[in-house]
């Protein structure tokens, strides 16, 4: 193999204030929850997400488990679920005792097929069946779902709508009834993930925003163990160890000061892929719909036969690059596999025949032609 660099799938770019806002905190010795940079980071992204309020949380899927406990999830609820999507999304509406309805994607997007669901509840409601409480749609690999159908489904039965957004910061609609917001902007709650492998990042750490102030402070109490304020260890509901610690939040802040940078570095990442691939046979482009501006967190692409992906991958291992499968569906996942599916048809082709390539904002040009090259080699040849 060459002398030259592994190639990451995506790693973090810490070419911001990151060390010297860290620095401040040890300096200041407010290494934990409380401290001036959790709030700051809270106040800064929900300005910059559109919404009035944001909670910093320990992780993405404690962000979603706090929101869909305060949407309504919980024992003898149901709450809807992409069928593709990372694990975590159905694990955050299981820990909230709720039963999940697995719903199948769309092939444009790749998100739930929403327009599907909208007629499953409609039907079920006029039979008098169950339909979900809740729907944790998920902006899937950076770009956005439609929620229009979702949004005529809480006006017309009440069902809350919570957004999981963890791959997605920064990505917009340009069209429809949403037009013009950012994902997580929309629904009751939106929740985002900063691991190190998203486009901002706080080590590890998520954030739920809200334009409700009363939910704000909710998930705010919830994610301090539920303790009532003033000086004793009181507390009046059982709430969760799930703040953000101020390291952290200092970390996130740094790293949201360069998220316009991010999210033009993967946009052109994407265009370069796009560009570049589409004369080699064999692999088809990442999803990007006209009536959205996705951030391509990952540049993900579809594969022309089934199994093809663990060939690619080993190769590109073999050529210095990380790439990926991507994930199996809930319903092929041993927790989940006896839950209500509504279509699994498109998830699976999505499982079977996807891949996402070295996505990292700081991945250089010639590091890009590299895996542009060996793609091309590895599908001629196959």
């Amino acid at each position: 193999m060459s002398e030259e660099r592994l190639i990451p799938l995506a790693e973090p770019v810490l070419t911001g204030r990151e060390r010297q806002y860290v620095l401040e905190c040890l300096d200041s010795g407010y290494v934990s929850s409380a401290g001036s940079f959790v709030r700051r980071f809270e106040e800064e992204f929900a300005e910059v997400v559109g919404v009035a309020h944001a909670v910093a949380c320990a992780s993405g899927t404690a962000a979603l488990h706090v929101a869909l406990r305060l949407a309504g999830a919980g024992p003898g609820t149901a709450v809807a679920v992409p069928a593709f999507t990372f694990i975590a999304s159905a694990n955050a509406a299981h820990y909230t005792g709720a039963d999940l309805l697995l719903v199948d994607s769309e092939p444009q997007t790749w998100n739930m097929n929403t327009a599907l669901l909208r007629d499953e509840v409609i039907t079920r409601a006029r039979l008098g069946r169950r339909i979900p409480e809740v729907v944790e749609i998920v902006h899937v690999l950076g770009h956005p779902a439609d929620l229009d159908p979702l949004i005529e489904l809480r006006d017309r039965f009440g069902i809350r709508i919570v957004e999981d957004a963890a791959e997605s910061l920064g990505a917009t609609w340009t069209a429809g009834t949403t037009a013009g917001h950012q994902v997580g902007a929309v629904g009751e709650f939106g929740c985002f993930s900063f691991n190190g492998n998203k486009i901002i990042t706080s080590g590890g750490g998520g954030m739920i925003v809200t334009d409700n102030g009363e939910l704000a402070s909710a998930a705010r109490h919830l994610t301090t163990q539920a303790k009532l304020p003033g000086g004793g260890y009181v507390h009046d509901a059982v709430g969760y160890n799930y703040r953000l610690t101020n390291i952290a939040a200092a970390l996130g802040t740094a790293q949201l000061e360069c998220l316009e940078d991010r999210l033009t570095a993967k946009r052109r990442i994407a265009e370069d892929y796009r560009r570049e691939l589409r004369r080699v046979p064999g692999i088809g482009s990442a999803p990007s719909a006209t009536w959205a501006n996705p951030t391509f967190w990952l540049y993900s692409a579809l594969l022309d036969c089934d199994g093809a992906p663990d060939d690619l991958v080993a190769g590109l291992a073999k050529a210095g690059a990380v790439a990926r499968r991507l994930w199996p569906p809930l319903h092929q996942q041993k927790p989940y596999v006896t839950c209500e599916t509504l279509g699994s048809e498109v998830a699976d082709r999505i499982y079977h025949r996807g891949i996402s390539l070295p996505s990292s904002a700081d991945m250089s040009a010639a590091e890009q032609e590299r895996v542009i090259a060996a793609v091309e080699r590895l599908l001629r040849a196959s």
